[in-house]
């Protein structure tokens, strides 16, 4: 049974600085293209940030680059989202994918979709 548990969400002022970690088991980590995803109330889901599995290729949605920072470690199944500069606009509950996918970005913004869900942790920016 495959089971993803995020953490690390809290909140924090505009300018401030989290990391979110995320765990997986069942399933061979190590192989598997890993993401964050945000949602806020009557929005869909955003794809933010993917990282194949072997850290050798990174998505970010424009509205992070620069800011946000995808990583893994693989010995320790865990996925990291360091999230630097944060925004009022960065307040979402953040969710942790396995097989994190993006394509089609040649004609707009990347399609981003995700497997297995987390529960999800929320991040909330104060201004």
């Amino acid at each position: 049974q495959v089971q993803v548990v995020e953490s690390g969400g809290g909140l924090v002022q505009a300018g401030g600085s989290l990391r979110l970690s995320c765990t997986a088991s069942g399933l061979p980590f190590d192989v598997y293209s890993m993401g964050w995803f945000r949602q806020v109330p009557g929005k869909e889901r955003e794809g933010v940030s993917c990282i194949s599995w072997s850290s050798g290729s990174t998505y970010y949605a424009d509205s992070v680059k620069g800011r946000f920072t995808i990583s893994r470690d693989n010995a320790k199944n865990t996925l990291y989202l360091q999230m630097n500069s944060l925004k009022p606009e960065d307040t979402a509950m953040y969710y942790c994918a396995a097989e994190c996918i993006w394509y089609d970005c040649s004609s707009g913004p990347c399609r981003v979709e995700g497997a297995y869900w987390g529960q999800g942790t929320q991040v909330t920016v104060s201004s």
